[in-house]
């Protein structure tokens, strides 16, 4: 789990955040639906979570290219207000070797689920070395070990489902609102 901590060097703030966009359930035909914005404040995230038909919704990073090379972090550090829900960040990677990411349905991400606290200021902790590979929310059985130098896309999302493939203690049906201040390298 996802703990407080200091943050190093900045990686997204405040208007950096343009380009987010949204990824919902009505992908999947549900009707869940979220909305981002980018100002001074940072990342405003909020919309409407569906139960019935999906019950998920994301905000999700343009795809870098060339991908970030984060290798020389241990990790990011989220500066967020939060609205008490348990939350999933997913980072994809480009794997040019394998192959393996391209040939998955949905495509490999790396997940850790976090809590928030209602209407509080926080940072939270994502080291790499607890990001654990998943498919389309079910975790994966391989023994693979997370490579920050090939980052291409950085994805919040707030599911029934939690990062070891069961039930997210925090998912609840209704509004959504959630304010990420900034993303920072620890």
């Amino acid at each position: 789990m996802a703990a407080a901590a200091d943050t190093g060097t900045p990686l997204i703030a405040g208007e950096d955040f343009a380009g987010w966009g949204t990824l919902d359930d009505t992908i999947m035909g549900g009707s869940s639906q979220s909305r981002c914005n980018a100002s001074a404040d940072g990342l405003h995230w909020s919309g409407l979570v569906v139960s019935e038909g999906g019950g998920f919704i994301s905000c999700r990073s343009p795809q870098w290219r060339p991908p970030l090379d984060l290798s020389r972090a241990e990790g990011l550090a989220l500066r967020l207000v939060g609205d008490g829900r348990r939350y999933k960040i997913a980072v994809a990677c480009a794997d040019l070797i394998t192959g393996l990411s391209a040939g998955l349905p949905g495509g490999l991400r790396w997940v850790l689920g976090f809590d928030t606290q209602p209407s509080e200021e926080q940072t939270i902790r994502i080291p790499f070395a607890s990001l654990t590979p998943s498919v389309q929310a079910r975790p994966l059985g391989l023994p693979l070990r997370f490579q920050p130098k090939r980052i291409e896309r950085i994805q919040l999302l707030h599911s029934r489902f939690d990062d070891d493939g069961g039930t997210n203690p925090g998912y609840r049906a209704g509004e959504l609102n959630l304010l990420i201040r900034s993303i920072t390298l620890i």
